[in-house]
């Protein structure tokens, strides 16, 4: 079942103006920050209230942990991705591929919640998320 929108995604190649237009422009707070192996922070959950959130990777670093390609960034080019937090996230993967919807196979992310994908029917890319109580978004 879908309980609310957790978080919209960005890329950016200027994280060091993202952070100071949310937090000292906007006066958001950083609730996590995603780590290379390396220990560099390279992205970043701005608290919007409760456990939604927006969420800006650095592209470069972001290829270098999960592959793909960097692209030239433009105006409208920096959305990613929506996610839903979802309770019961078997049950709800198992109603949508009964109704014939291409769902990928359920993992653990980076910030210790599960995790599926879906696209709709223009190809937005949809994450759909299940918290549990070691879910940075609930633990910080």
């Amino acid at each position: 079942m879908i309980r609310k929108l957790a978080h919209l995604n960005f890329v950016t190649n200027n994280l060091e103006k993202i952070i100071d237009f949310y937090v000292n422009k906007l006066g958001m707070n950083v609730k996590f920050t995603l780590n290379t192996t390396e220990g560099k922070p390279f992205g970043y959950y701005f608290a919007c209230g409760d456990t939604t959130f927006l969420e800006f990777f650095d592209q470069a670093m972001a290829v270098e942990v999960w592959g793909g390609k960097v692209e030239p960034l433009a105006i409208g080019t920096r959305y990613k991705h929506f996610c839903l937090e979802v309770t019961g996230l078997d049950e709800f993967c198992k109603m949508l591929k009964d109704k014939g919807v291409e769902v990928s196979e359920i993992k653990l992310g980076m910030d210790n919640s599960r995790q599926a994908w879906i696209a709709d029917p223009d190809g937005n890319a949809i994450e759909l998320m299940e918290y549990s109580y070691s879910s940075l978004q609930l633990s910080g």
